[in-house]
């Protein structure tokens, strides 16, 4: 599982954006996201360096955290 947080996610419509960010990369990765926090948990066939990436090419600033 790699973990993320980001830091422009500010609502529903933005978790949207998110998911299909990520599930982009992976058809079938699993995205569980914590709006208040504005963290997500991605399970797949993804590497962080990837999300970070593909997230970036839909407005979306983001950062691994720790495992």
């Amino acid at each position: 599982m790699l973990r993320f947080h980001v830091s422009n996610m500010s609502c529903g419509g933005c978790a949207k954006g998110v998911t299909r960010a990520v599930q982009g990369l992976d058809g079938n990765a699993k995205i569980d996201i914590d709006l208040p926090s504005r963290e997500i948990n991605v399970r797949g066939a993804v590497d962080a360096p990837g999300v970070v990436a593909a997230l970036k090419r839909a407005g979306y600033e983001a950062r691994t955290l720790g495992a």
